[in-house]
């Protein structure tokens, strides 16, 4: 199988993957049919689509591809469907987001290389890519995004982003680079969520007045 095919088959599931997830937490809130295909968009289309329009770039990617709408639209309604028996795939929800999350930081860096954009952009575009769309969930759902948490989440799209840039930089073999580089990401992200790693945490509680 050719790398971009696999490439663009790991993209729809991921996209999937988000929306599914998203459904779930728009049904803990109680949302209508709507607010879950809403939330369910919003979630994985969310980060692509702010990378696009700080990046200047445009069409945006669903509006480029309509079939994105639907397929995230139809994940979050198939959720509905089968909420409940959810909790029985929940570690492979967990590794399908994982796959999400690297394929989407891989992605935003292509976009931003092909750009011309410095290195800090490439990077920060692949983490956009791979962490806004839940940041933009977790807003409307009035929690404190995950991103913000003591996760390693962004540090995951960082490490994989840079992995990625940097091979490149050193002139190693692009497919070979690129499936590396998320394999890395992936494989730090589930042992972070195996291990229960964490990023230090900022603790401030004294009173300034």
């Amino acid at each position: 199988m050719e790398t971009a095919l696999l490439f663009k088959i790991l993209y729809v599931i991921a996209i999937v993957a988000e929306a599914m997830t998203a459904a779930l937490a728009a049904g803990r809130r109680q949302m209508d049919w709507v607010g879950v295909c809403l939330l369910g968009s919003i979630t994985a289309l969310g980060g692509g689509s702010v990378r696009d329009v700080l990046l200047g770039r445009h069409p945006l990617t669903w509006i480029e591809h309509p079939s994105y709408l639907l397929i995230t639209s139809g994940a979050a309604l198939a959720t509905i469907i089968i909420a409940r028996y959810m909790h029985h795939l929940r570690y492979l929800f967990l590794f399908l987001d994982a796959v999400g999350l690297v394929v989407f930081s891989i992605i935003g860096c292509n976009i931003a290389l092909g750009l011309g954009m410095p290195v800090i952009i490439v990077i920060a575009s692949g983490m956009i890519t791979g962490c806004v769309g839940g940041v933009l969930r977790d807003v409307l759902c009035a929690d404190v995004p995950l991103l913000f948490r003591a996760e390693l989440y962004a540090t995951v799209s960082i490490v994989t982003g840079g992995l990625y840039v940097g091979g490149g930089a050193l002139g190693l073999p692009h497919e070979p680079l690129m499936i590396g580089a998320m394999l890395a990401g992936l494989a730090l992200r589930l042992l972070a969520l195996r291990f229960n790693w964490h990023m230090p945490k900022f603790v401030y509680t004294q009173d300034l007045h």
